[in-house]
């Protein structure tokens, strides 16, 4: 079985068109694939945006509750305030880039 198969020339023929065509199919590919990468990187820059711009900031007050003739508290909840600030890269005020690499020195005690 082994021997007929060896000896069938009646198999897949690589021919320069054919070369030809895979190449330019490959090209195609790579070309696409880049594309839909940049398309993909926008769309995520997209979204950090739109969760960098929302607002972050809340607050509520406090609340408590005393018990009868000044005898303590029942309840008592603590009121909670917080700010948001803006980040480095917020709204695409950085751009994200490769450095050159660096030999790795002595670590700065700050």
């Amino acid at each position: 079985m082994f021997k007929a198969i060896y000896e069938d020339e009646a198999g897949f023929i690589i021919s320069a068109e054919l070369v030809l065509i895979g190449t330019i199919l490959i090209l195609g590919l790579i070309v696409g694939l880049s594309s839909i990468q940049h398309a993909i990187v926008s769309e995520l820059n997209d979204v950090g945006d739109a969760v960098g711009s929302s607002n972050q900031s809340y607050w509520y007050t406090g609340f408590s509750s005393e018990k009868g003739f000044g005898n303590g508290f029942k309840a008592y909840t603590r009121g909670s305030a917080a700010m948001d600030e803006v980040d480095d890269c917020d709204f695409d005020e950085c751009e994200i880039a490769c450095d050159v690499p660096v030999n790795e020195g002595p670590k700065d005690n700050d």
